[in-house]
């Protein structure tokens, strides 16, 4: 998919919501669960009610991978529904891979041409040559974790380096790759305050940020912060959506909470002038 497309996907949509596709088996409802395929089931009625609100999902790999082949083959069907229904829709696999050479390319072939994913999640701690690899397919892009919200972050991110902390290392390092205009970054909602410095870094760049919702990340701040002129920002919700009932009516739930912060999203743009 050209960014193009995405970009073309906010402004009709009026939003910048990602949904994330946690689909833990042990939270939906029975007559869901006793289904044939029921991570496929659960997707696919999620994905048919807030359509009209996201412009990107994500599937979190774990979630699948979790029940082995069966689990993968759920996800297979959910891309290939996807894809069919939703092709303007970007969808990214949180799968946070990250490793060199041809094991990084065997990644990439595997999200970007099996399951045919828009981007995929990337661990960069192994350094440039376990991120090009997924910078070297056409209309592919490699979604980067920068700063992340759960307490470990502080370990290593924050770590100063020289002037810098470690993230800012990082993000700046990685703008100077090859394929790097194809670079997004994940950055957790609970470090809004850190976003305006991150944007001034990468002015350019879509940033993906989990943590509005379930994880009390602000969604006003985060727009405060990092907003450009192009909106550039996928903010991810999953439990707050996803599971807004567990009951039958789930899916109903789940389009209602979408649309909930789709209209804020649009309050947003609207006040900024950038609709």
């Amino acid at each position: 998919m050209k960014i193009s497309a995405l970009k073309n996907q906010i402004f009709l949509k009026k939003s910048f919501l990602c949904i994330g596709l946690d689909v833990d088996l042990d939270k939906v409802p029975s007559s869901v669960k006793a289904m044939e395929d029921p991570l496929f089931e659960f997707s696919k009625a999620i994905i048919d009610s807030t359509a009209a609100y996201a412009v990107a999902y994500k599937p979190n790999i774990a979630f699948f991978e979790t029940y082995g082949s069966q689990g993968m083959a759920s996800l297979k069907r959910v891309m290939d529904y996807l894809n069919k229904n939703h092709p303007e829709i970007f969808t990214i696999a949180d799968a946070k891979r990250g490793d060199i050479g041809n094991t990084a390319t065997r990644y990439a072939k595997a999200y970007y041409e099996t399951y045919n994913f828009d981007s995929i999640t990337v661990a960069p701690y192994m350094g440039k040559d376990s991120v090009e690899p997924f910078l070297s397919f056409k209309e592919k892009y490699a979604i980067l974790l920068a700063l992340t919200s759960n307490v470990g972050s502080s370990d290593f991110q924050t770590q100063k380096i020289g002037t810098q902390m470690l993230y800012e290392k990082v993000i700046q390092s990685s703008a100077q790759w090859k394929g790097s205009d194809r670079l997004m970054y994940v950055v957790g909602a609970t470090k809004a305050a850190a976003i305006k410095g991150i944007r001034g870094l990468i002015p350019n760049a879509f940033l993906l940020i989990p943590g509005v919702g379930a994880q009390g990340g602000s969604l006003t701040e985060v727009a405060k912060n990092g907003l450009n002129k192009d909106v550039g920002l996928l903010v991810n919700s999953s439990r707050g959506i996803i599971y807004a009932s567990t009951d039958k009516d789930f899916a109903i739930k789940a389009g209602t909470a979408a649309q909930v912060l789709q209209k804020q999203m649009q309050q947003i743009l609207e006040k900024k002038q950038l609709i």
